[in-house]
């Protein structure tokens, strides 16, 4: 009886909450006032230590599917000997599945080794390395390529006879992509360049269960890396495509490349001697960034079969990177326009927009975009990430932090990723120095009967006005990965522009 009574009583109110939400948010685009959700703000925590994280962008990582399950690292109470640094410390660290409110501990290979997930599949399954033991070419940690079930199981996909792999991507057929070394010595790999720090050559894999690991090979050159796949089966990645070292790079020319079929398509560059894709949609397009001829600076581009390579410019400025692509060819990241600092920017229909920055801070960049065209990211001074943003409705950018719930002790630094439900995966600083990731999910009509939401909208104008910092975030690093480059670090440019 109660329970019925509590059932005709949650629906009355949805047929009342349901309807003033549509009504409110039809009269703010009548109006033309950009008007935004609050957001629940779900702590995904830790398993006992500290921290807690996201793998950061770019190339693009998968951290967050469309049915709300978020995937990641978080420290156990453990010291880490070797001090991984998979969330900026030295704790040992589980890979882990957030949903629902409960965070699933994915566990790592057997011994003292942490593991990070890094692209969950809407299928739910999970692609990510553990730490296994010590490579005894190198005497530095080994990492293996993992792939977690929808049960959490964990499937060690190996190596092309190497030490090392690292599994970067998983679609829904189950197929995998990533980067395994072989038994080749090679001076390249020591460098990190492909985010395997071993002794011999890398190659872009892919993985399936029926047929196990397999070579994708490379454009020519002794190596190659694949980083993205789609849900036709096609990888993105990058590759060198001869052994002449260039005197620009310190390095081989490095291209993107498209593989298909048992095909290895090179995507060429704008110019100059380094491509790298940041991002691949199920229509095939590949985005990421170029450099020019001579190999000073880069540009961010689009990639499809019908036009080639695009150079997409820089609103007038002479540098700037593609972050990520959805699937309607709208490509977000970042550029540095004249007499200005760097810019997160929109990219569609041909037109790039300049998404603007939150009040005083210096710099902005975009991270991902969804079907919505909703766009987020973050705003960051030298060597700080200070806001994440959420941009909609033809703007202006808000600061998230106005968007949750207030906590003076809490400050959004980075939103990473944005799928088509509105979801949000975002990283935070603690006044304490801790760090935790986050998912933030909207209070919209798609999600009616979350507890605690507030289901009143904010006007941006009243947002703007409380865009201040809740407190100046500690310094903290930004790799993508303990072993990759960071987003101010382009390893095939002598200058980076900024």
């Amino acid at each position: 009886m109660k329970s019925k009574f509590l059932m005709s009583a949650a629906v009355a109110l949805l047929e009342v909450v349901v309807p003033v939400l549509l009504a409110a948010q039809h009269n703010a685009k009548e109006n033309h006032t950009p008007q935004h959700h609050h957001y629940q703000l779900n702590d995904v925590g830790t398993f006992g230590g500290p921290n807690s994280s996201f793998a950061g962008n770019p190339p693009e990582v998968r951290l967050l599917n469309n049915s709300g399950a978020a995937v990641g690292g978080a420290d156990t109470p453990t010291s880490d000997p070797s001090c991984i640094g998979f969330n900026f410390d030295c704790y040992l660290s589980y890979g882990f599945k957030w949903q629902d409110g409960v965070a699933q501990e994915l566990g790592a290979l057997p011994g003292s080794n942490s593991s990070i997930a890094v692209w969950v599949s809407d299928g739910g399954q999970v692609a990510g390395l553990s730490q296994n033991g010590i490579d005894p070419l190198t005497g530095g940690p080994a990492f293996e390529a993992i792939l977690w079930g929808q049960a959490g199981s964990i499937t060690d996909l190996g190596t092309l006879g190497g030490n090392q792999s690292i599994a970067n991507a998983v679609n829904n057929r189950g197929q995998v992509a990533g980067v395994a070394l072989n038994t080749i010595p090679d001076a390249y790999t020591s460098t990190g360049l492909f985010y395997v720090a071993g002794a011999t050559q890398a190659h872009a894999f892919r993985w399936t269960k029926s047929q196990g690991i397999l070579d994708l090979g490379t454009l020519g050159g002794t190596d190659s890396a694949a980083f993205l796949i789609n849900e036709r089966g096609q990888i993105a990645g990058w590759s060198f495509t001869n052994t002449t070292v260039n005197p620009t790079t310190g390095f081989p020319t490095l291209d993107p490349f498209l593989w298909e079929n048992g095909t290895m398509l090179d995507l060429g560059t704008l110019g100059g001697t380094f491509g790298q894709p940041n991002g691949l949609n199920n229509r095939g397009q590949v985005i990421g960034s170029s450099n020019l001829a001579g190999d000073l600076t880069e540009h961010p581009f689009l990639w499809s079969e019908s036009e080639g390579m695009k150079d997409l410019g820089t609103l007038g400025g002479t540098f700037g990177h593609a972050d990520y692509i959805n699937d309607a060819g709208e490509v977000v990241g970042y550029v540095v326009p004249p007499n200005t600092q760097g810019r997160a920017f929109l990219w569609r229909h041909g037109v790039m927009t300049d998404l603007g920055t939150l009040g005083a801070d210096p710099s902005s960049e975009s991270f991902g975009v969804n079907s919505q065209g909703q766009v987020v990211g973050n705003t960051f001074a030298p060597g700080t990430d200070l806001r994440g943003f959420l941009w909609e409705q033809g703007g202006p950018m808000v600061d998230l932090n106005t968007l949750i719930p207030s906590n003076p002790d809490l400050q959004l630094t980075r939103a990473l990723y944005i799928n088509d439900r509105g979801e949000i995966a975002a990283q935070g600083n603690f006044s304490t120095g801790v760090i935790h990731a986050f998912v933030l999910t909207p209070c919209d009509e798609n999600h009616p009967d979350v507890e605690g939401c507030d289901y009143s909208l904010v006007d941006a104008n009243a947002a703007a006005q409380s865009m201040t910092l809740r407190f100046l975030p500690n310094t903290t690093p930004h790799p993508r990965l303990p072993w990759g480059t960071n987003r101010f670090h382009n390893p095939g440019l002598r200058s980076s522009g900024k």
